[in-house]
């Protein structure tokens, strides 16, 4: 009786199943050694739209913190500032008060810090952070404030001038979420620094002061001061809005990072394995099929 073996369709399926199984190995190797799911969004399906937006947010939440960093410095530069105009606005009372008693030493004492204090006025108002002055709106590449002209003559303690400032009247703000923005600004012409520049040039400025003269800058003084502590305190307020919705955003970018990692990573000890498993599975199929290739009618009959 003659009988055929046929093994060309058993030899075929276990090829074909092996090289399932030897794909399945090397992607998880890929898998293993990156410790990621894919290399290429592709490869997450249909949670690849989720991965995505993970990492859009988390890099738009970057540069709110990225903003918020460098405006929160401003702010630290200018609250400083601000803290040296109060020190001098302080020590102008303090002088004239002593003035009233019409000493004439106290009198020269006076105008001359008076005009000392005024040209460190001009250093605090063109101070600069990074390159830009802080105090000259938007034109932060020009210096806000120039005494040429503004110094000469006493001028008036009734009557504002802002002659001293070249800068715009833009109030720096920054945007530290995608519906909150932070007003931090403040320019070299605010009033209270007016009031300072005003009262150090007239007194500054004077041959000779008056009891009436020093009770009407000290009246300027005390507004100045109080104006200047208020510019402070907003100052304040503005760098913990702006240290708070840096935190949130820091918050909320760290539970993106974790969720999109979550999503984009592999459980490496479990995949390692599995390619143990399937590194088993493959030997054995290879060794069937190779029993199976070494079949032939001659052998079969012996």
């Amino acid at each position: 009786m003659m009988m055929r073996v046929a093994t060309f369709a058993l030899s075929d399926q276990m090829i074909s199943s092996a090289l399932r199984v030897q794909s399945v190995m090397a992607n998880e190797q890929v898998q293993e050694s990156s410790g990621l799911k894919s290399e290429d969004f592709g490869g997450y399906g249909s949670g690849a739209g989720r991965v995505i937006n993970l990492q859009v947010s988390v890099t738009r939440a970057q540069s709110y913190i990225d903003a918020a960093k460098l405006a929160d410095s401003k702010v630290q530069v200018m609250y400083s500032a601000v803290g040296t105009m109060t020190d001098i606005i302080t020590q102008l009372r303090t002088q004239l008060s002593a003035a009233t008693t019409g000493s004439g030493t106290a009198t020269a004492s006076v105008v001359n810090y008076a005009q000392q204090a005024l040209s460190q006025m001009d250093g605090l108002l063109n101070t600069q952070y990074n390159g830009e002055f802080v105090f000259g709106g938007a034109s932060t590449s020009t210096t806000p404030v120039d005494l040429t002209s503004f110094a000469t003559g006493t001028g008036s303690l009734t009557t504002a001038d802002t002659s001293y400032y070249a800068g715009d009247g833009e109030i720096a703000s920054v945007r530290v979420s995608d519906n909150q923005t932070v007003s931090y600004g403040v320019t070299a012409d605010n009033s209270a620094f007016e009031q300072v520049m005003r009262v150090l040039k007239f007194v500054g400025n004077s041959t000779s002061l008056s009891a009436s003269d020093i009770s009407s800058a000290l009246d300027l003084a005390s507004s100045a001061l109080d104006a200047t502590s208020t510019v402070q305190a907003k100052l304040s307020t503005a760098a913990a809005q702006i240290e708070s919705a840096s935190a949130s955003q820091s918050d909320y970018q760290s539970f993106a990072q974790t969720l999109s990692t979550d999503l984009s990573s592999v459980d490496v000890a479990a995949v390692t394995a599995q390619l143990s498993t399937y590194q088993a599975q493959l030997t054995a199929s290879y060794s069937a099929i190779a029993k199976i290739q070494g079949l032939n009618l001659a052998s079969y009959l012996r």
